[in-house]
């Protein structure tokens, strides 16, 4: 894909299924046996058998890999199988994979999945503990030996920054938690359903590193999400609504590093973000006003008034009181913050829902739905839109 052009790939494909394991804090199970699950829920969900899959993607940190889980679902012989690195950044790439292959004809049914004991487990939060060297970890040792040692620590540099720049407090960022977790409350499927929280609440909770409360960070989860793909004119015999992928993007900025691009001329936007933007609004022909949902990567909050901005639904500094107005429905199932953690993989299944219209939160008239990845590291997005 050209950063000038329009791509070809524009509704060609479309998400046709999704499924998911409860979200919790202790599975009690092996992330294989939690990807098994959330993969044949999604063949449930869209009317199709191990046997139609010709095709799996999924991220380079999980413990799945491809084969292993097309064997323990049942699965036949595959044509395609890809890992997209850089963690949450690689959510909506899995699905760009999935949609390239199938425009291509190199797959028919692709299946994207995720799944990690990502609180009982691996504990993605705890940060740096050990690391074998790699030529992109250079950037690391120059922020490790001064405490930067978690993905809180990170994000709060770029944090305080923002609100410097802008002359704000850190009371900006509780919009975000106070609208995810409002959503969340009335989501049977979210971790923190039936506990709201207020402006207070937030501002009471605890540093984690200044300026980023305990509210302001995802929560850690254990579970599953898989999405199928295959294309729009297969989709249309199948039992649900299509999400047609109206624009799918990848993006990195110019000196562009995981989470700790301290050295950028900027630090109150997120380049890689926009780069993904001015892709999505290419491609899909729409504008910021088009969009009647966003499902916006939250696993910090600050990152979420940064994406608004990016995206151009607000001018940069106002995205705080954008989000307090709830000019936009923004994170319908809870988010990261609310519902799961599951590198985002939750958030596509909640763009599937609105779309169709069986969202727990649905906005009524949703046609056209934004989600994004996530944010800090070479990131993604799509634009959703119904079978038109």
């Amino acid at each position: 894909m050209s950063l000038r052009t329009r791509d070809a790939l524009g509704g060609r494909a479309a998400i046709v299924g999704i499924g998911a394991t409860e979200f919790s804090k202790d599975s009690g199970r092996s992330e294989l046996r939690l990807a098994v699950e959330a993969v044949r829920a999604a063949l449930d969900d869209a009317g199709l058998t191990p046997a139609d899959v010709d095709g799996m993607v999924t991220f380079t940190m999980d413990t799945n890999p491809e084969i292993t889980v097309a064997q323990a679902a049942g699965m036949g012989e595959l044509s395609f199988f890809s890992r997209v690195h850089y963690g949450g950044g690689a959510a909506c790439a899995t699905v760009q994979q999935a949609v390239l292959a199938v425009a291509g004809g190199v797959a028919d049914v692709v299946v994207c999945y995720r799944a990690f004991n990502e609180r009982s487990g691996r504990r993605f939060g705890s940060g740096v503990s050990h690391r074998e060297p790699s030529a992109e970890g250079v950037a690391l040792g120059w922020a490790l030996p001064f405490g930067l040692l978690t993905p809180a620590s990170w994000v709060a540099m770029a944090a305080r920054r923002y609100l410097h720049a802008y002359g704000l407090a850190p009371e900006a960022f509780g919009h975000v938690a106070v609208v995810d977790r409002k959503y969340a409350a009335t989501n049977p499927a979210a971790y923190f359903h039936g506990r709201p929280i207020t402006l207070a609440d937030h501002a009471a909770s605890r540093w984690i590193a200044e300026p980023l409360r305990l509210l302001d960070c995802c929560q850690e989860t254990d579970g599953g999400q898989a999405l199928v793909v295959t294309s729009v004119e297969r989709a249309r015999d199948l039992p649900r609504p299509p999400a047609v992928v109206a624009a799918a993007a990848q993006g990195a900025g110019r000196a562009q590093e995981q989470m700790t691009g301290f050295y950028r001329e900027d630090l109150t936007g997120l380049p890689e973000m926009g780069v993904v933007a001015r892709q999505l609004w290419r491609t899909s022909g729409l504008a910021p006003g088009d969009i009647d949902v966003g499902i916006l990567y939250d696993h910090f909050t600050p990152f979420v008034l940064m994406q608004l901005e990016e995206f151009g639904f607000c001018a940069p500094g106002e995205a705080a009181g954008f989000v307090a107005e709830e000019r936009l429905p923004v994170n319908t199932h809870g988010g990261q913050l609310g519902e799961a953690y599951l590198h985002g993989m939750n958030g596509l299944a909640e763009g599937v829902r609105q779309i169709r219209g069986t969202a727990v939160n649905q906005i009524p008239g949703a046609e056209r739905v934004l989600v994004t990845a996530g944010t800090g590291v070479p990131t993604s997005g799509l634009v959703l839109t119904g079978d038109r």
